[in-house]
């Protein structure tokens, strides 16, 4: 039974420990032919990896992704070849020794004891596969999985921080890369670097709410029932360290809405195509896209490594506190925005694979 791995037809088996050698993942089922580019790979790893601001932690890796198989030149070019794919990462900078005071003890809010409770044993240093370094792999994933859906955009962005919210109506996708947090809102990001400057500095941590939204989508993809597009979004999110909800479209605010209000109210176009009046629906119904924006958020908890002493409980049941040294993000949701934009990407690429398969 293996629980590493996504995907049906687009399928990604992860693999390694934060403190391992190296962490990697194998892409089965990429259609050949497809062009890769190892620095485009790369680019997408260098938003997510650790260390290039104050605001993530200052673990130091390179996050330099190798290509093992799956890929040869031909005409020139490298191309995919139909075969798995395998990418490995190496870890270069692990402090192993920072974890040795909490080897017996379970971190709150973290999945020591869960881990420990299943498996009968866990890796304290850093967390093992319930780190957020193994999202790593996925982002190279991510990467390859954009190139079996030409035509659809993805982006993503941190919409909040905490108690500050960004104002939609200064929504701007150009200012995603002008600071620290993917914030679209420039006032919001500036008020968002003091924020976190003194809970960083405090030794604590702030959760965190990202959006994903996948242009370019065309109706059709995804199954009713139970094989739903935004069933598999909401499971690929929520499988991402760290991630305790998940939205679709309106989400939770559908609760205070009318019919009136929810319905997305339909026009023919002057193109001969239907145009949607609103997307309530985050440009999915009855779990198959409807040909508008793919509109998706989750949210990211604290980092539950932390400085502050906090009560909890050790392997032989003994009453402790527990506070986390090392080196960890005051808000993991940061770097949780290359990640979603990935999950998003692997998604969409194995539902279209599948609508191709059924319906040609």
């Amino acid at each position: 039974m293996s629980h590493n791995s996504f995907g049906h037809l687009f399928r990604v088996t992860t693999f390694g420990e934060s403190h391992g050698p190296a962490l990697g993942c194998v892409v089965d089922g990429c259609p050949p032919l497809l062009p890769v580019n190892v620095a485009e790979i790369q680019a997408y790893l260098d938003k997510r990896k650790p260390g290039q601001s104050k605001f993530t932690t200052q673990r130091r890796e390179a996050d330099e992704v190798k290509i093992l198989s799956g890929t040869m030149e031909h005409d020139g070019v490298l191309v995919t070849t139909g075969t798995p794919i395998a990418m490995l990462i190496e870890n270069t900078d692990q402090r192993s020794k920072d974890y040795s005071e909490i080897e017996a003890k379970y971190r709150p809010g973290h999945a020591d004891y869960t881990y420990e409770a299943k498996y009968g044993l866990r890796d304290h240093r850093g967390g093992g596969r319930s780190s957020a370094r193994e999202t790593a792999a996925r982002v190279a994933a991510g990467a390859i999985a954009r190139k079996v859906i030409p035509g659809v955009s993805i982006r993503a962005a941190l919409v909040q921080m905490g108690e500050i919210e960004m104002d939609r109506s200064r929504w701007d996708w150009n200012a995603v890369d002008e600071n620290p947090f993917f914030c679209p809102d420039r006032d919001a990001a500036k008020e968002m670097e003091t924020y976190l400057d003194g809970i960083r500095k405090s030794g604590s941590s702030i959760g965190a709410v990202i959006e994903v939204v996948a242009d370019g989508v065309p109706a059709g993809w995804g199954a009713p029932i139970y094989g739903k597009l935004d069933a598999d979004i909401a499971a690929a999110f929520m499988s991402i360290n760290a991630v305790k909800g998940v939205e679709i479209g309106d989400g939770m605010a559908v609760a205070r809405l009318t019919g009136e209000q929810n319905a997305d109210e339909m026009r023919m176009g002057n193109d001969g195509k239907p145009v949607f009046l609103a997307n309530h629906a985050g440009g999915i119904l009855g779990g198959i896209s409807t040909g508008q924006p793919v509109v998706a958020r989750f949210a990211v908890k604290p980092t539950s490594s932390i400085l502050t002493p906090r009560k909890s409980i050790d392997r032989a049941g003994n009453d402790v506190e527990v506070s986390t040294k090392g080196r960890h993000d005051p808000c993991v949701g940061i770097r949780a925005v290359p990640i979603g934009e990935a999950m998003m990407a692997c998604v969409l690429a194995d539902h279209y694979l599948r609508h191709r398969g059924q319906i040609g």
